[in-house]
C-alpha cells in the first residue's frame, strides 16, 4: 500500500493559529539568525536513553550539527514523568543554547501533578514538532483475538476482565488506553509496570491481554511474530506496517490519538533563534535519510511552524483533561 501521511493535527494547527498562553517573552537580546549558533547547543531529553524521544532527538541533533556548524549535544535528565529535565531546561538562559526535547506527555502533566517545577503555560516557546507517531493496539501471539471487533465485543461482555499493561499510572500509554476505553465504551483493567519494556513483556508472556504503544517500540516483536497488532491510529495505514488497519477501518473511527515529539526553547528565547531552529529542523526532517529513518519507526516527520506547534499543545492539553477525569487520574 502506498504510504500516505496521516493527519494528527487539526486544520487550525496547520494554518498556524497562535496560542495565547505559551510564552511571549518579555525581553529578548538582539540575536540574528546568521550569528546563531556560535557554540554548542544542549538538547535536554527528559527521559532515559534508548526511548523513542531520545532516539529521534539524537538523530535530529546529528543533522542539525551538520547543517548549522556547531554541536547539538543530547543530555538525558530523566525522572518524575519528564518534569526533572523540563524543569532544568526551563531554568536555562533563554539564548537558544538549551533546548527541550518534549513529547505529548507534556500535555498530560497538569493532570498528573498538583505543582510543577515550572509554569506549564509560559515556561517554553514551542519550536517545532519533530515527528508524529501513531498508536498501536497489540495482543500477544497466543491471544484469541484476531481483530479489534472481537476484542471490543469481549470487553463489552465482561467489563474489566481484559487487562492492559503500561509503563505506569499517568504514562502516555495509560492515557492512550483510557482514551480507547472512552471511544469503544469498554472498561479494561489496568496493570501498571515499572516501564514500557516490562509492559511489552507482560503481553508477550500472556500476563496481560493487550498493550498500546508506538510502532517503533513494537516493530521487532511484530515482525518476529510475538506481537499481533489489531489496529493503528491515524487517517491512513503506515508504510512500516501496511497490513495493519487503522482504528477507523477496524470499526472505531472515534479513536484518533497520535503521539508527537518536538523541540522547545525556554521562554524569552529570541524570535530570530526560534525561527532559525524551526527552519533548520524542517530542512533536516525533509532530508531523504531522515524521512527514511522516521518512516522505519512507523512515524511521520514534523517541521510545522512554532505557532502551529503551540496550538497543538493547547488542543492536546484540552483533550487529556477529559480523559484524565473519566479515568480517575489523581494528581500527585
Amino acid at each position: 500500500m502506498t504510504h500516505r501521511t496521516f493527519t494528527p493535527v487539526s486544520r487550525r494547527v496547520l494554518l498556524g493559529a497562535g496560542m495565547a498562553g505559551l510564552a511571549l517573552p518579555l525581553a529578548r537580546p538582539a540575536v540574528s539568525q546568521e550569528s546563531y549558533p556560535a557554540r554548542a547547543v544542549r538538547v535536554v531529553v527528559p527521559w532515559a536513553p534508548g526511548g523513542a524521544v531520545d532516539t529521534l532527538a539524537r538523530r535530529l541533533s546529528q543533522k542539525l550539527s551538520e547543517q548549522m556548524g556547531q554541536p547539538f549535544v543530547v543530555e538525558n535528565k530523566s525522572g518524575a514523568t519528564g518534569t526533572i529535565g523540563a524543569g532544568e531546561a526551563a531554568r536555562a538562559a533563554p539564548d537558544g543554547y538549551t533546548l527541550l526535547a518534549m513529547d505529548n506527555t507534556y500535555a498530560m502533566l497538569p493532570y498528573l501533578f498538583s505543582r510543577l517545577p515550572f509554569d506549564f503555560e509560559t515556561a517554553f516557546r514551542p519550536v517545532t514538532v519533530t515527528a508524529f507517531s501513531p498508536i498501536l493496539l497489540a495482543v500477544g501471539e497466543k491471544s484469541p483475538f484476531r481483530d479489534l471487533a472481537a476484542l471490543i465485543a469481549a470487553a463489552k461482555q465482561d467489563p474489566e476482565k481484559l487487562t492492559y499493561g503500561t509503563g505506569g499510572t499517568g504514562s502516555a500509554p495509560h492515557f492512550a488506553t483510557l482514551a480507547f476505553e472512552r471511544a469503544a465504551d469498554v472498561k479494561l483493567y489496568h496493570v501498571p509496570y515499572r516501564g514500557a519494556g516490562e509492559a511489552v513483556i507482560g503481553v508477550l508472556s500472556g500476563n496481560v491481554s493487550l498493550v498500546m504503544l508506538s510502532p517503533g517500540s513494537a516493530l521487532g516483536n511484530i515482525r518476529g511474530g510475538q506481537l499481533r497488532p489489531l489496529a493503528i491510529s491515524g487517517a491512513h495505514r503506515v508504510a512500516a506496517l501496511p497490513e495493519v488497519p487503522t482504528f477507523g477501518e477496524a470499526g472505531l473511527p472515534g479513536y484518533s490519538v497520535i503521539n508527537w515529539s518536538g523541540l522547545a526553547a525556554p521562554k524569552g528565547t529570541p524570535d530570530a533563534v526560534v525561527q532559525r531552529l524551526q527552519q533548520e529542523a524542517a530542512r533536516a526532517l525533509a532530508a531523504p535519510d531522515m524521512k527514511s529513518f522516521i518512516a522505519d519507526l512507523g512515524s511521520e516527520p514534523g517541521g510545522i511552524a512554532p505557532d502551529a506547534f503551540a496550538r497543538l499543545i493547547q488542543e492536546e492539553t484540552a483533550r487529556w483533561r477529559d480523559v484524565a477525569a473519566a479515568g480517575g487520574i489523581e494528581k500527585q
